[in-house]
């Protein structure tokens, strides 16, 4: 047996252990520490290298004696009737034992993402404690609601085609559900991480992932009881639809990745457009902060059902403008989901290109002029529930934006 390469796998449990045992000197647990957890991880990985001679038995045989230890450690501690200490230490050297004998077994990587993951959840105590806090009864029903959509729901549904059109597939629909929701409350779970003074940028780009139009409505509505701050509402709408291109090309490149090679370029103008806006705004009030205002759990059940059915009549409405208008009516269903979501049409004419019913470039001139409708949308909510001011400059935002937008819609090659 050469010996470089045992070696390298007890330096690498040696690495690991010192790195957790070091975060837990620091907190100063009661149980182990700096030398202790190297000395877990080094015997897991001698129990792994012994059971290759003598049988598995050996690495039982070492996590029973570590089991030993932990109860005997833990003995004085029942005896004073001191309050409950909590398992982490104890769940750790458990892990950390079992990553040294992975080593063992040619599974470098996963011990190393394993014991590299152990030492990031102990340092993270006060923040994963400052969330939970944060999570009260309604956020996590809905997160409890996010696993019925994902984990229970999705796998029960017929992955068939229904229909006219052959467009309605359950299974399908419901994945690209779970896909939205699932983005929408990972923005929202950052938001309630960070808290509502996560500041203005955290606003704009947590608006746009959590809901740019609910955003842009919001803090409409905010300035125009307290008209004070409206170079920072401006930023924060514009943010939110900037992030909106973004959300596109995600939603792309995880439903048609061929399509993404095609929509990137001209979606990531826009996006950068936007972006050197939202930019521009930033400068003028970097100086200025503002509260976030408050978030809805996008993982409700309804808004859910509410997406699928929408997002059902799009795939229809679209399957009936093709057959009917030819890819000119396509736009036409693009301009009117385009007013309210931008979710659907661009999943909806992701499967179109993916299903080689349509081109890649009309798919992104179709998903462009969502865009743009969704845009005016916006810039006309601000204008009816906003104050003047904000108007003016949200407008003139999306003016350059839809500029920008109409001259890749006709210029751009292809």
């Amino acid at each position: 047996m050469e010996l470089a390469p045992i070696y390298h796998k007890l330096a690498i449990a040696l690495g690991l252990g010192l790195l957790v045992g070091l975060q837990r000197e620091r907190t100063n647990a009661r149980l182990a520490g700096f030398r202790t957890f190297p000395l877990i991880t080094l015997l897991g990985a001698v129990c792994g290298l012994l059971s290759e001679s003598f049988g598995g038995w050996v690495v039982a045989a070492g996590l029973v004696g570590l089991i030993g230890l932990l109860i005997v450690g833990n003995l004085p501690a029942n005896r004073s009737k001191e309050a409950d200490p909590g398992l982490t230490s104890e769940v750790a050297m458990l892990v950390m034992f079992a990553v040294g004998a992975l080593l063992v077994v040619s599974q470098t990587a996963l011990a190393i993402t394993i014991g590299g993951t152990v030492a990031v959840l102990l340092h993270l105590k006060p923040q994963m404690h400052s969330f939970a806090s944060r999570i009260g009864d309604r956020d996590f029903k809905a997160v409890m609601q996010f696993v019925l959509i994902s984990l229970v729901i999705l796998p029960v549904l017929p992955n068939q085609f229904y229909g006219p059109y052959q467009v309605l597939n359950p299974f399908k629909i419901w994945m690209m559900v779970v896909l939205i929701v699932g983005i929408s409350l990972g923005g929202y779970l950052i938001y309630k991480l960070l808290g509502p003074r996560a500041g203005t940028l955290a606003a704009g780009v947590l608006g746009g992932l959590i809901s740019s139009t609910a955003t842009t409505a919001s803090y409409a509505r905010s300035r125009s009881q307290s008209p004070g701050a409206t170079a920072l509402a401006a930023f924060v709408i514009i943010c939110a639809s900037a992030i909106v291109f973004a959300r596109v090309l995600v939603l792309i490149g995880a439903t048609a990745p061929g399509f993404l090679a095609t929509a990137s370029a001209p979606i990531s103008a826009m996006l950068g457009t936007v972006g050197v806006l939202a930019v521009w705004f930033w400068s003028t009030t970097r100086h200025e902060t503002t509260a976030m205002l408050a978030q809805e759990n996008p993982a409700e059940l309804k808004p859910a059902l509410i997406f699928a059915g929408l997002y059902a009549l799009v795939l229809i409405g679209t399957a009936v403008a093709r057959d009917y208008l030819g890819e000119g009516g396509l736009y036409a269903v693009a301009i009117l989901s385009g007013l309210t979501d931008m979710d659907a049409i661009t999943l909806s004419v992701s499967q179109l290109v993916s299903s080689e019913k349509i081109s890649s470039d009309t798919g992104w001139r179709v998903i462009l002029a969502a865009a743009m409708s969704n845009m005016v949308f916006k810039a006309a909510m601000v204008a009816v529930i906003g104050e003047r001011r904000l108007a003016l400059r949200v407008a003139a935002a999306f003016a350059v934006a839809l500029a920008v937008g109409g001259l890749l819609l006709a210029r751009w090659p292809g």
